[in-house]
């Protein structure tokens, strides 16, 4: 899978993977455009093949784009070219090797019908939006957590930092616990467990003392809970003594723990809060506590930015506002780093890892279970996109395994965790250098002036025929070059230099 497509994915990235998109309807060849866009945007690059092997786009005026609801302002993707730019590279697609690919898993030994499932957090806070998950592909869902203290929820409650077509690449909450009351969610547990009996229901549970979370776990495996997952970690707890500030404290998670195994035959995982140096002695506590597993990683805290014109942080409730809890794929980077840690850990082998955070395409949940994670957890990219999204994941996750060879994802989980090492047993007597003169570079320069002020001299670039040079005596292959290339036009070359 280390292919380079050439097709004009800044096109893709304006698609704003529409509800019902109007471009679907316009094709006159009765193509599922929207659905290609949405698998191109989603990197699921063998999906878009194969829904547009029978396209003819070469001599259709490209209705799709007139119909796009960004036409009215003359901002539409050029669907047409990003089309038949996309089949021109697919044959630079991998040939799957095997067809019939296993995605199931489990979870602390309770089946999975696939990995994914939604996360503890309001995309799984009643009993129609879950049987709405479930219907769609989901394997099952942590339910918003369950407690006994009333909410007092504050508006608005969510900021985002954003990236392509308004995208959320950052996003904060300051949003608290389920706001119905136990018997109102044992009951959705109920239906739940009847409607859907292969589904997985993850009790997620936060109590106030020992009592009341040995109950809470009693009352949820009587409702029909599959696992229970001990919420130590969320970050927006009016109480100080609740949340993340448990999770911050072996005793209190070893005590929490033993309590809520006193109260249940079930799997019980700890969720850990990121708000911790090192999260393994943490995980230690819960494991002597009686958990199974561990969830990781929930939000970290945040404040995502401030209003220059009211001088107010985001989101402002009132005039003020709160440090809250991030989430989105700029917390992936820090979340695989824990999940790492946790499965580096010779104390904890053979206690499950369900990882979390930044999780937005099937890439994103291949890396956490490469680094030991053996199902995942999903919310933000289903705030901003929908359910609809779990069938991007798994044939992108499908199309992986039949293109390595792979029969079972379960084959994936902890194969990358050999290659994270000890600073001192990293490689530094090699120079890699980058290979220049690709065909993709346009001569913008950014390479020069990143080498120039940010890195070691070590590019020579003439305006006049405005192509990058390197110097090879001076590049020490740090490739911050390769890094800002917009173009993808900088390669690596086959040979190194010894030092």
């Amino acid at each position: 899978m280390t292919y380079q497509l050439i097709f004009d994915s800044t096109e893709v990235n304006r698609c704003l993977v529409c509800h019902e998109p109007a471009c679907t309807g316009a094709c006159p060849q009765g193509l599922p455009v929207g659905d290609v866009l949405r698998a191109l945007y989603f990197n699921g690059y063998r999906r878009a093949a194969h829904l547009l092997e029978s396209a003819g786009c070469t001599d259709c005026d490209a209705p799709c784009e007139r119909a796009c609801v960004l036409s009215v302002r003359d901002d539409a993707p050029r669907i047409r070219r990003v089309f038949m730019g996309f089949q021109e590279d697919v044959a630079a697609l991998p040939t799957p090797l095997i067809q019939d690919v296993d995605l199931s898993c489990d979870i602390c030994g309770v089946p999975l019908e696939n990995p994914f499932l939604l996360s503890s957090s309001v995309v799984a806070s009643t009993y129609d939006m879950c049987a709405r998950a479930f219907e769609a592909g989901w394997a099952g869902a942590a339910f918003k957590t369950i407690c006994t203290f009333p909410q007092h929820e504050a508006s608005p409650r969510f900021s985002a930092v954003k990236g392509r077509a308004n995208a959320f690449y950052g996003f904060k909450n300051i949003e608290q616990l389920s706001d119905h009351s136990v018997e109102e969610n044992m009951e959705v547990f109920c239906q739940l467990r009847r409607d859907y009996p292969t589904k997985v229901i993850v009790a997620s549970i936060m109590g106030k003392d020992e009592e009341e979370w040995e109950r809470l776990a009693r009352a949820c495996e009587q409702a029909g809970a599959s696992v229970i997952e001990c919420n130590f970690s969320c970050p927006n707890m009016e109480d100080g003594d609740l949340g993340s500030t448990i999770g911050q404290s072996a005793e209190l998670v070893e005590r929490f723990t033993r309590a809520t195994r006193r109260g249940t035959t079930l799997p019980v995982l700890a969720k850990l809060t990121p708000n911790i140096t090192d999260m393994v002695p943490i995980a230690l506590a819960a494991k002597h506590g009686g958990a199974d597993g561990i969830a990781a990683i929930n939000t970290i805290n945040s404040i995502t930015g401030v209003d220059i014109d009211t001088l107010v942080a985001e989101p402002a409730v009132s005039g003020k506002s709160m440090v809250g809890g991030y989430s989105g794929r700029a917390v992936k980077p820090i979340a695989l780093r824990f999940v790492s840690d946790l499965a580096h850990c010779e104390e904890l082998r053979g206690m499950h890892i369900s990882g979390m955070g930044g999780i937005e395409t099937w890439r994103d949940g291949l890396e956490f279970m490469l680094l030991g994670a053996g199902s995942l957890q999903v919310t933000t990219a289903v705030m901003q996109y929908g359910y609809r999204i779990i069938d991007d994941l798994l044939q992108g996750l499908a199309d992986y395994l039949r293109c390595k060879g792979i029969a079972s994802v379960e084959q994936l989980v902890g194969a990358a965790t050999g290659s994270v090492v000890d600073h001192q047993d990293v490689e530094r007597d090699i120079v890699v250098l980058p290979l220049f003169g690709g065909d993709r570079c346009v001569g913008c320069g950014r390479c020069y002036l990143s080498c120039q002020d940010g890195g070691h001299q070590a590019i020579a670039f003439d305006p006049s025929e405005r192509k990058p040079r390197l110097l090879a005596k001076r590049c020490v292959g740090c490739h911050l070059c390769r890094l800002v290339c917009p173009t993808g036009a900088i390669g690596m070359a086959k040979k190194a230099i010894h030092r």
